[in-house]
């Protein structure tokens, strides 16, 4: 299981970042100067492969430990981007 680095409460919240930046396709987008999009990126807490390069499917919890997780998603992972949520 893996997480995303920002901490979503919800996998709707996840899903429609990830559309705003598949929609916007540039590495970030800025509204003066303020960050408003941004890749999705993930990783694996203690033991787990480095996901920065990685292109695959992996599995996601949310919210972030200690609090409870409830949202599990299947996201689709190139070049280390989500690209795609389940």
């Amino acid at each position: 299981m893996a997480y995303t680095i920002i901490n979503f409460k919800t996998k709707k919240a996840l899903k429609e970042s990830v559309a705003k930046y598949q929609a916007s396709k540039s590495d970030e987008v800025r509204l003066n100067g303020v960050l408003v999009v941004q890749p999705i990126r993930c990783y694996q807490p203690g033991l787990g492969p480095d996901l920065s390069n990685y292109t695959g499917k992996i599995t996601l919890e949310g919210p972030h430990y200690p609090k409870p997780h409830t949202w599990y998603a299947e996201a689709w992972l190139v070049n280390g981007v989500v690209v795609k949520v389940k």
